[in-house]
């Protein structure tokens, strides 16, 4: 009897927010991959050029990637578990809105030294979110716009089935400073496809060259 795979393992994307004073707040693996994956990738230029220098680039590109994901507790609501049948599909949602909040302890904060008299408070600042998509894909993003529609809901109307419409910004070295820890996994999935483009540009011509 052979063990091998009747199909191969797929791996799921997912989104992650670093957040050290809270690690699991923010993990979302997708439940389903999505089908589709658009991206926009902008020329980051000068505007109108000088004479002689129209192929000046201010830095990387922008890029922007829209993705739609689905989430559905029926197979959960099936087996009994017990958190889905409390709260449904709440958690997952959470888990993706609050990579939009600012933290409440940090909200309260800034609010009490207003009140003390404080004349400048810091912004909050958002955890740095990781959008996985493969090995090869794992970038620094912010999450520009959120859309949800919720599907399907159980007896005490709790959401059990969503789609949810994803508009991310590509973070890069530019934006991060590249000694940060996103300034530098963007400066390493530069090189990468640097490297692909390479092996591309090469098997390309190796495939059209006859001898």
């Amino acid at each position: 009897m052979t063990s091998f795979p009747r199909s191969p393992k797929i791996i799921k994307g997912a989104i992650i927010g670093i957040d050290p004073f809270n690690p699991l707040a923010s993990v979302i693996i997708f439940q389903y991959n999505p089908d589709t994956l658009r991206r926009t990738v902008t020329a980051s230029t000068s505007g109108e050029p000088d004479r002689g220098e129209a192929l000046r680039l201010k830095g990387p590109p922008t890029e922007k990637i829209d993705v739609e994901i689905e989430i559905d507790a029926t197979d959960q609501l099936e087996s009994s578990d017990p958190l889905v049948t409390a709260m449904g599909i709440y958690p997952a949602l959470s888990s993706l809105e609050m990579l939009l909040y600012p933290k409440s302890a940090l909200v309260i904060a800034n609010e009490v030294l207003a009140t003390a008299g404080v004349i400048e408070v810091i912004p909050p600042e958002a955890p740095l979110t990781l959008f996985i998509w493969g090995v090869n894909r794992i970038l620094p993003v912010r999450i520009t716009e959120l859309s949800i529609t919720e599907e399907a809901y159980d007896t005490l109307l709790n959401p059990i089935r969503a789609k949810i419409s994803l508009q991310m910004r590509v973070l890069n070295y530019h934006d991060l400073g590249i000694t940060s820890v996103g300034g530098a996994l963007s400066l390493v999935n530069q090189i990468a496809k640097e490297v692909m483009a390479t092996i591309g540009s090469v098997g390309n011509i190796a495939a059209n060259i006859s001898f």
